[in-house]
């Protein structure tokens, strides 16, 4: 078999915010931006990484969800356990400083974990927790 990790999602509530983010904080390229308002589907990927991409997507569209599983999901979002990625880089602590310094909410600075990595986490404009691991 041969698989390969194409594309993952991410809920977001505001796609503005969180294109900016992605784009500008992260340094993400833009893909593909579908739709308008609130309903856009925006997928975006490291520079460099053609065949990677994150959809950022609203996540309580679908019609076969229920308002109470509305609520549930946005919930969830506002604290920051609906969703979640880990990336990771050779510069860990320069993309800390650099997302730190667009004030993105800090969940955790650099820190050696004693599982064996080092790693920080942030939260982006929807909430999902980003944790970003130092490659070694």
């Amino acid at each position: 078999m041969d698989i390969s990790i194409h594309t993952t999602v991410l809920p977001h509530d505001d796609p503005e915010a969180s294109l900016a983010f992605y784009r500008d904080v992260l340094g993400f390229e833009v893909r593909k931006d579908v739709g308008n308002g609130k309903m856009r589907w925006i997928t975006v990927g490291p520079a460099g990484q053609p065949d990677v991409s994150l959809l950022l997507a609203p996540p309580a569209v679908d019609p076969g969800i229920t308002d109470t599983e509305r609520r549930t999901i946005a919930e969830m979002m506002a604290k920051g356990t609906y969703g979640w990625i880990l990336l990771a880089t050779e510069d860990l602590d320069g993309t800390f400083d650099k997302v730190r310094a667009q004030n993105a909410e800090i969940v955790q600075e650099p820190t050696e974990q004693p599982y064996g990595i080092r790693d920080c986490a942030f939260r982006d404009p929807a909430g999902n927790q980003i944790r970003i691991q130092e490659l070694r």
